[in-house]
């Protein structure tokens, strides 16, 4: 399977999470949880948003044996892979807090990286430089797109937090961090192991793994706060918000920096 192919595997995806998303928020937030109508909301939207995921991972399987290499390699596939994870939490969201909105917002974020991947392909080749050929490549770039995607849908919570919902989302969103975190502690240590093999050292400060640092330390700082406690339920939103802007600057912001042009974590090359 070729990148050509995307396009008969993203809009069916987009469409199916879309139609989990609409028939979660035809659930009426005053029927009760066991109630039959909405059990069968519920169960739809569940299917619904499985065989988004399936349609997606089905292209992800097919590109990944027509490249013969894993397809993690330019800035397109880490967004293929991005807007797999981003349904993925946002289905682990609704599934675990029940949020009727999280299915919309979490295909919105999906649609966008999908939309990005038909109006601007790449070029996908079988190449795969011998720094990538790492076997800690592949953990690296999978835990790092799921961590991203556990901590857009921690966003998303500080979003709703910060318009202004009712419902408790600091817990949900606290669960969210603590994983997405502990993921993101794992992608880093991993990516310095594929370093020193590939490059021969752990640490380099290149602007990539300066704003992964960054990154890390804001989600640390948001975990503190929520420790130490006493920080208004405003403040804490505001840095989930900017803690999500600085992992979108350590993804594919630092692309854009003067100083990354010669950077050996530059994608857009």
């Amino acid at each position: 399977m070729t990148w050509n192919a995307f396009i008969w595997f993203g809009v069916p995806a987009v469409l199916l999470s879309a139609a989990g998303a609409v028939v979660s928020l035809c659930a009426n937030e005053h029927w009760s949880a066991s109630s039959l109508k909405y059990r069968r909301r519920r169960t739809m939207a569940i299917w619904f948003t499985l065989i988004a995921l399936t349609v997606m991972a089905a292209f992800i399987v097919g590109l990944w044996i027509g490249l013969r290499r894993p397809p993690m390699r330019t800035m397109g596939e880490t967004r293929l892979w991005y807007s797999f994870f981003a349904i993925l939490s946002g289905l682990f969201t609704y599934l675990i807090w029940r949020y009727r909105w999280i299915l919309s917002f979490s295909t919105v974020l999906a649609t966008v990286f999908i939309m990005l991947n038909i109006f601007k392909p790449e070029i996908h080749d079988q190449t795969l430089m011998p720094a990538l050929q790492s076997p800690w490549f592949i953990p690296h770039v999978t835990v790092y797109m799921f961590s991203y995607s556990l901590l857009g849908c921690a966003f998303l919570l500080g979003l709703a937090g910060l318009a202004g919902t009712k419902q408790k989302i600091l817990s949900a969103a606290d669960t969210l961090v603590y994983i997405g975190t502990a993921f993101l502690t794992f992608g880093m240590l991993s990516g310095a192991l594929w370093a020193k093999e590939a490059w021969g050292h752990y640490w380099s400060w290149d602007p990539k793994e300066t704003w992964a640092l960054i990154t890390w330390l804001s989600y640390l700082l948001y975990i503190h706060l929520r420790l130490v406690g006493r920080v208004s339920r405003r403040t804490l939103c505001l840095v989930l918000i900017l803690s999500f802007a600085c992992l979108q600057m350590c993804w594919w912001g630092v692309n854009y920096l003067p100083a990354a042009q010669d950077s050996i974590h530059v994608y857009n090359k």
